[in-house]
């Protein structure tokens, strides 16, 4: 597939101080550069108001993958008190690592925006929920958090100010049950990490029963850029209701893999073909996953490539979202049944088993799919395929996703079978058609 001819560059934004700055992770070099001048300006003008109202005007919305406008979010906090912060750094689905750049070489960053949302909040207490296999993560967050209380930005009577604020962070033990809300809170509050019915939403009811504001790393760490540069500047960046940047973790068949801070507006073939350099020994794009790996995925044709990274208008033209902002690339030689059921693996092993459909459901995919990808398919296995599927999902082909289950999890196979069905039936049944692949036996 060709590329759209004309240079593509990076919108630097958050990720300007991993490129800019040596050492960006230490206290020192992130203050030479700049970090908590905001904080100490917002702190002087004492003016919780005007965070709020350029946090709106930005547009800001969720980068976990929900994309829930921001400031919205905060105005439905009610009246009661104390209220708490927590930051989503489990980032734990498969080939999401945008965030993980973030904690390792720019802490300070995030410790800065949670100190600004904090207080615009009125919020004395942020958790920082972090993914357990981030060793390194771990150790800079830490550093950062005791730095910037060392220094007078975190703490009592911060900067003479009268507002204090703790910052707790909280290792998680490796479930990716996790980075759901509400099964965060569950883990956070010492249980079991497992979704909670809603409502009430965290907003309301959070941790220790009080209203939660539940936050994702790439979200908070666009704060502190927001407030210096306006939050009507920001919002000229983008398109339509997606303005700013989203950093998107590119991997899989591309020769540039990485992750990439790229302006609301461009094109899949700009970001695959310009960016990420296109496909590896110059084969050819056969499918790619544009939202993560909880989601639909899209084909090499010109609507799909051409298709602007746009969070509603993905979704209402190709049924499908930018999700968690990773982005799958797969060349010609990968067979759509082995990413299927590698994805269906991932999703039945991670379920935390509350849900009947998505305990039961999950296991039943990945056991088709399964049969299916290593030579024992049978004719109809897509028909049962998208019956298992339809227990969890009711509309298979449907997005967003139409659910049976109390979290996101148990449907999210069921993109994968959506897309098989969609673009990739012919080659599905030809490898299901003649049966199981009998194995020659020895006559010894």
């Amino acid at each position: 597939m060709v590329s759209s001819g004309k240079e593509v560059r990076e919108t630097r934004i958050v990720t300007r101080r991993l490129h800019d700055v040596d050492n960006s992770h230490t206290y020192d070099a992130a203050r030479a550069d700049g970090a908590y001048t905001m904080w100490e300006k917002v702190l002087a003008a004492k003016d919780t108001a005007d965070i709020a109202a350029q946090v709106k005007a930005s547009g800001l919305r969720g980068r976990g993958g929900a994309n829930f406008p921001t400031a919205i979010k905060w105005e439905s906090l009610p009246d009661v008190y104390p209220r708490y912060l927590v930051i989503n750094a489990d980032e734990g689905e498969p080939s999401t690592f945008k965030d993980r750049e973030l904690l390792e070489h720019d802490p300070h960053q995030l410790v800065e925006g949670i100190c600004i949302e904090a207080f615009a909040c009125n919020i004395n207490t942020a958790f920082i929920y972090l993914r357990g296999e981030f060793a390194l993560g771990y150790d800079r967050v830490m550093q950062a958090v005791a730095d910037a209380k060392a220094n007078g930005w975190v703490g009592e009577n911060i900067q003479g100010s009268g507002f204090d604020l703790d910052i707790v962070v909280h290792r998680g033990a490796g479930a990716y049950i996790c980075g759901e809300e509400s099964g965060l809170i569950e883990s956070l509050e010492g249980k079991r990490g497992m979704p909670r019915i809603k409502p009430p939403l965290p907003i309301h009811s959070g941790v220790y029963s009080k209203p939660t504001v539940v936050n994702n790393v790439e979200t908070v760490s666009t704060i502190p850029h927001i407030m210096k540069m306006g939050g009507e500047a920001y919002a000229r960046l983008g398109v339509n209701r997606s303005t700013g940047t989203r950093i998107a973790a590119i991997s899989g068949h591309v020769k540039r893999p990485g992750i990439y801070e790229i302006e609301f507006g461009m094109t899949f073939r700009e970001i695959l073909f310009e960016l990420a350099g296109g496909l590896r020994d110059d084969r050819k794009l056969k499918f790619f996953l544009p939202g993560g790996a909880s989601f639909q995925w899209l084909i090499d044709t010109d609507e799909h490539l051409d298709q602007v990274y746009d969070i509603d208008d993905i979704s209402a033209k190709l049924g499908t979202t930018l999700g968690s902002g990773a982005i799958m690339a797969y060349d010609e030689t990968t067979d759509p049944l082995l990413v299927a059921w590698r994805l269906a693996k991932f999703y039945a092993h991670e379920s935390c088993g509350k849900c009947t459909p998505c305990r039961e459901g999950t296991g039943w995919i990945e056991k088709i799919l399964y049969r299916m990808s290593h030579g024992q398919g049978r004719p109809g296995d897509m028909e049962l395929l998208m019956s298992a599927s339809a227990n969890v999902s009711p509309d298979v082909l449907r997005a967003p996703f139409t659910q049976t289950t109390i979290c996101p999890l148990g449907p999210s196979p069921v993109s994968a079978v959506a897309s098989l069905q969609k673009y990739f039936r012919a080659e599905v049944d030809a490898a299901c058609a003649n049966g199981p692949v009998s194995i020659p036996v020895s006559a010894s």
